[in-house]
């Protein structure tokens, strides 16, 4: 019974962390292997990203906004594309777990 609630409390501790590491590194890029013009590329794409929302969509045609649309979602596969790095969703990590659990 002991055993069983040390496991479950390590589980919980063990999901907590992995959560917020995944909520903050989300928000911030994963920068670290990029060199320079990866750096500079990401960087223009960002802002042009930020230019598209700033824009006033209100005045656009349908056709517009379907063209801005589309160009977003272009650059967020470049930028993806550019910023590699390796994601383990809470199920997965879940999943992980369990394993040890059964194997330990």
């Amino acid at each position: 019974m002991k055993l069983k609630i040390t496991h479950i409390l390590l589980v919980l501790v063990l999901l907590n962390t992995s959560i917020t590491y995944a909520a903050t590194s989300m928000n911030t890029p994963y920068n670290d292997s990029l060199n320079n013009v990866n750096k500079a590329e990401l960087v223009t794409i960002q802002e042009r990203i930020q230019e598209i929302k700033n824009i006033d969509k209100s005045d656009l045609t349908s056709t517009e906004k379907k063209a801005l649309r589309h160009e977003v979602k272009n650059y967020k596969k470049k930028a993806n594309e550019l910023n590699k790095g390796v994601y383990l969703s809470v199920g997965a990590i879940i999943i992980i777990i369990l394993l040890l659990i059964l194997i330990l």
